[in-house]
């Protein structure tokens, strides 16, 4: 039986500073200028010390290690990455354990809108075992099954079901 190894949602979400009131992205004080104290406060949201976390820098309320880095960056004289509120590229990495069965040829990728299906085909790859849907969308929630094929084009049924949930910028 095939199953899931992992996930991954990425996308590089872009906030534009005039919507949470910041003329500078990573000047997260509001000061007017990006230093020190401003890396201190993008650490303590990504470690939960201020509530709630008021870094947009990344997407809304959102405080991890990147925001931290973004900041470092600009307080280092480097731009702050900040653009106009969306998002960019988002894409969802699978990856799943290979079939046991020896004439293996490649995998089918499938995805549904809700759980459990009806899914419907998203791409056919070769003997490997990762691919990246490059086709979802913000906002919503995809869930995938993948299916071993062999050399006699015999499938074989759905694996695990992985969810995958993309960030609204």
């Amino acid at each position: 039986m095939l199953h899931f190894r992992s996930v991954l949602v990425a996308g590089l979400l872009l906030c534009s500073a005039s919507a949470w009131g910041q003329t500078n992205g990573c000047d997260l004080n509001n000061d007017g200028k990006v230093d020190g104290t401003d890396v201190q406060s993008a650490i303590n949201m990504s470690i939960g010390v201020t509530a709630p976390c008021t870094a947009n820098v990344y997407g809304a309320g959102v405080c991890n290690v990147v925001v931290v880095q973004r900041v470092i960056n600009a307080a280092q004289g480097g731009g702050c990455l900040t653009g106009t509120t969306g998002a960019i590229a988002h894409s969802v990495s699978l990856t799943w354990s290979a079939s046991t069965s020896s004439n293996v040829t490649g995998y089918k990728i499938y995805r549904a809108s809700t759980a459990g299906g009806p899914y419907t085909l998203v791409s056919t790859v070769g003997n490997t075992t990762s691919n990246t849907d490059t086709t979802v969308s913000s906002g919503q929630t995809y869930y995938y099954v993948v299916s071993a094929v062999d050399s006699n084009d015999v499938e074989s049924s759905y694996s695990n079901q992985a969810k995958a949930a993309v960030p609204v910028p």
